[in-house]
């Protein structure tokens, strides 16, 4: 019986918890469960037996009583913070961690917390209390868990924007708050989760029975994973034997055998059917080291396969088979065995026994799920057709001989000065040394021929095969058996060292080339040591490719003359877009010389790998793809923190050029306001002496105000960079608002005429109204700067299903198509198109004022081609009828 182990790994994550506040999570299917309600109650029940209990915040959406339930506990006053004119409340971290209480009751792990808090997301305020020794109670719906976020949208059709990891839950007691839906359907109806008006929106959306039902699922299935996971962290933390068999973990063995993918597909349905993990595991024997390219190639595609059908891929070093497959399934707790079963001679049988049988005897416990294997096992390659390796080398025979002559001729020296019986014993030596340093059949040979030298040389009668006295026979025979015997347990013992040998030179490498990457720096320096390393390992061709303008380039390669074909290309294109393996020995493009894989973490590919071999011989056996995957997982993790250090640096210095922008804008702006100001007020007090003057003086007037709009707009952009917009959102006519921007572009409008078309009955926008003159005032003056000469400016407003657009166009070139966005940039002026020349600010400012009141700014040219059009929608809710309407 083995012996059962602590787990290192499981003591370290258990050593990483210690010290630590421990979060409970009450995890629900929806709102409206009673997740802030079971919350409540369970902190009450802390705080009545003498725990230190306060709020750190809790939303109670106007529910009563959730508010009734809050009453009588300590609640940490919350922290405004103010943003765009508005004050928002969010959690004080400082205040709970200087109060220190026992226990915190935060609302909402998902929340996203306002701009200028400590951090982003609610959950890492909750990290820092733990952190801090806090113990925190916290909610959750389960839509908000990102592995999750696509599947509940698929259903939904609702895309939750609000999510945090999945490792925030995984070390988090859960508590499920469920209730069925028809329960939650009607306690919407009653108006205990939203207001009448919203619930009667969300009963015919999100609320409805079919989707309230699979989140219920989803959040059921969620919690039985956490803590299925949680326990066999805590049984291999513990050493505790057995399965515990709450939820099934499948392990399927592969083999080299033809038959093995039936075997991965019948798990992967099992799998399915269960819903439960899977791995398909390979036991690496010493006869591994005796596969042939057929048989490597065979494994390789059912690890592969595997793969694709989403199995965990492991590879187990072992004596036998048997051992291997027991020793994996204790420590994944395994409750079910898929294994194959070949068409074997009961001789076979015999001599090897059967492993499946020894499966079911001796592991209690296990479920052995047994499958006929169709094909039979490959043939093994007769005497006079093995390899010559197979039986030995010369020069060991050589040696081995030679030795067992040494022995004779010192034997024979011993023999003259007295019969020693025991002298037999002396040949063991070379039947040892043959079968520890040359493999089992050389020690055979050696002990058959060290026996017939001891028969001829030492028992009587001498020089010749006869033996007349049985006790020599047996002695003979002993010796023969001994020898065989020997052979076979030294040879076992060559095999198990260098099977570790080679795990061990495996683990070093590993751990060679992770040393290697921590003191790299550049993306090129670590293309040429994963390319020079993988190359020196795996005896292969090898590439590293990386995304660039004109598609994927050489990083790196070894040796430096690798080159690529036209097909080559495709696949490593293929493997970049798809995230999957590409040519030769995949399932896509194999007409490649090249295997490609990508390189990346966290879904995200980085780069494309490329392995071949100039023999044209598979790129990879199936018995180096783990070393390969755990090379490539290391340099992904060092590719994606070159990077982001790469990122980090190019965002220091944006940041810095922006703070000098913004400092200069500012600066110029502000000098030049004062002497405008002063410029345009005398101006309008200067009267004209004759006609010329009349022209020069308007001339300057309308420069200078042109000039003062400039100014403005330089002010207007440094507010928005710096988030000091204050709004006064109130109901703003559309067509007064258009009528006061055209007055104060009188002089910039007396060439352009303007065409506008703005019913009356359209309602009042909900809109800041400086803002929105700023808006239309750029707009208009944009319309008619890049219109052409005497070109008509149109305004025009109308409904949609929408809501409403406001639209402003020109007669101009118009915009070069794909730009239409870019034109919105800070200072981006476009070069071939009506939009070239100026100063770039005007339709940055649109963007930004527009996109602080809430509404969408779009670009395009227009239907009929003969200029641009910009138009700025208004939603229903930023619509107010006209009263009494």
């Amino acid at each position: 019986m083995n012996e059962v182990r602590p787990d290192p790994d499981a003591l370290l994550r258990a050593a990483a918890r210690e010290n630590k506040g421990r979060l409970k999570v009450f995890l629900g299917s929806a709102p409206g469960v009673g997740k802030t309600y079971e919350m409540l109650t369970d902190g009450a029940a802390r705080r009545d037996v003498g725990v230190d209990v306060v709020i750190g915040i809790v939303e109670t959406h106007g529910r009563r009583e959730t508010e009734a339930k809050a009453r009588g506990f300590e609640i940490t006053p919350r922290k405004r913070i103010e943003y765009q004119g508005h004050i928002l409340e969010e959690m004080d971290i400082d205040a709970i961690l200087t109060r220190q209480p026992a226990l915190v009751l935060v609302d909402e792990l998902a929340h996203t917390n306002a701009p200028g808090s400590r951090h982003d997301k609610r959950y890492q305020d909750v990290e820092e209390l733990l952190e801090a020794g806090i113990d925190v109670y916290s909610t959750l719906n389960i839509q908000h868990l990102e592995s999750l976020n696509d599947l509940v949208a698929s259903f939904t059709k609702v895309r939750v924007r609000e999510t945090l990891p999945d490792r925030v839950i995984e070390n988090a007691e859960l508590e499920i708050v469920d209730i069925p839906p028809d329960e939650l359907i009607e306690r919407l109806r009653e108006g205990k989760v939203y207001v009448p008006e919203e619930a009667s929106r969300a009963l015919g959306h999100f609320f409805s029975k079919s989707n309230l039902s699979a989140l219920r699922e989803l959040a059921l299935r969620r919690a039985a994973q956490a803590v299925d996971a949680q326990m066999l962290d805590y049984i291999r933390a513990n050493a505790v034997g057995g399965t515990f068999a709450v939820n099934d973990r499948l392990v399927v063995a592969i083999s080299e055998q033809p038959g093995s993918p039936e075997l991965v597909r019948a798990a992967k349905r099992l799998a399915d059917a269960l819903r439960a993990p899977w791995t398909a595991v390979h036991i690496e024997t010493p006869r591994s080291t005796g596969f042939t390219d057929a048989e490597h190639a065979c494994l390789a595609e059912t690890m592969h396969l595997a793969t694709q059908l989403g199995a965990q891929i492991a590879t187990v070093p072992a004596q036998s088979v048997f051992d291997g497959l027991r020793q994996f399934a204790a420590d994944a707790r395994a409750t079910q065995l898929i294994v194959g079963k070949s068409a074997r001679s009961l001789w076979f049988e015999m001599r090897h026994g059967s492993i499946v049988d020894r499966l079911v005897r001796e592991t209690p416990g296990l479920a052995v799920h047994v499958l006929p294997l169709d094909a039979a096992p490959p043939a093994r390659l007769n005497l006079g057709q093995r390899a010559a390796s197979d039986w030995g080398s010369w020069s060991g025979y050589g040696v081995s001989l030679g030795l067992a002559a040494i022995v004779t001729f010192l034997g024979k020296a011993i023999f003259e000065h007295g019969n020693i019986t025991n002298i037999g014993l002396l040949f063991l030596i070379p039947v040892m040394l043959a079968a520890t340093r040359y493999g089992m059949r050389t020690g055979i040979v050696t002990g058959l021929t060290c026996s017939l030298a001891y028969n001829f040389f030492f028992i009587p009668p001498l020089h010749t095969f006869t033996v007349q006295d049985p006790q020599n026979l047996i002695t003979v025979l002993v010796l023969l058996g001994v020898a065989i015997v020997g052979s076979k347990l030294a040879s076992r013992v060559r095999e198990q060292a260098l099977l570790a040998q080679a795990s061990a030179a495996q683990n070093s490498s590993l751990a060679g080339f992770a040393r290697q990457l921590t003191g790299i720096s550049t993306i090129d320096h670590l293309a040429q040591v994963l390319c020079r390393e993988v190359n020196q390992l795996l005896d292969s061709n090898t590439v590293l490719l990386m995304p660039a303008m004109e598609g994927l380039s050489i990083r790196s390669s070894a040796p430096p003359e690798c080159r690529l074909e036209m097909l080559d290309d495709a696949a490593a294109r293929w493997a970049l877009d798809n995230n999957k393996p590409a040519g030769r020995g995949s399932d896509t493009l194999t007409a490649s010389e090249w295997l490609f894989y990508p390189v990346g973490t966290s879904g995200r590919v980085l780069a494309v790998f490329g392995l071949s071999r100039s023999d044209a011989r598979a790129p990879i056996r199936s018995d180096q793809l783990p070393l390969l995957l755990s090379l490539l997982d290391q340099a992904g993790l060092a590719l994606e923190r070159i990077a982001l250090e790469e990122e980090m640096s190019s965002l220091a210095h944006v940041r810095e050029r922006d703070r000098l922008r913004h400092a200069l804008l500012s600066s110029v702006s502000h000098d030049l306001r004062t002497p405008l100001t002063t410029i345009l007020g005398s101006l309008k007090e200067m009267r004209a002496m004759s006609p010329e003057q009349d022209v020069q003086l308007t001339a300057t007037k309308a420069e200078a105000e042109r000039l003062h709009r400039f100014v403005a707009n330089l002010l207007d952009m440094v507010r928005i960079e710096a988030g000091s917009l204050h709004q006064k959102i109130e109901p703003v006519d559309l067509s007064e608002a258009v009528s006061s921007a055209l007055h104060d572009l009188g002089a910039a409008l007396q060439d352009h005429p303007a065409k506008v078309e703005i019913p009356a009955d359209l309602p009042f926008v909900m809109v800041d109204p400086q803002l929105f003159h700023h808006c239309l005032i750029n707009l208009i003056e944009n319309a008619s700067k890049y219109g052409g000469a005497n070109a008509p400016v149109t305004i025009t407003a109308a409904r949609d299903p929408y809501g409403l657009t406001l639209c402003v166009e020109d007669e101009g070139p118009g915009i070069p198509q794909g730009l239409e966005r870019r034109i919105f940039e800070t200072f981006t002026r476009i070069e071939g198109s009506d939009r070239k020349g100026g100063t770039g600010l005007g339709l940055a400012i649109v963007k930004g004022f527009a996109e602080a009141m809430g509404l969408e700014v779009e670009a395009s040219n227009r239907a009929d081609d003969r200029g641009a059009s910009f138009r700025i929608h208004f939603r229903h809710d930023q619509l107010k009828e006209w009263p009494g309407e």
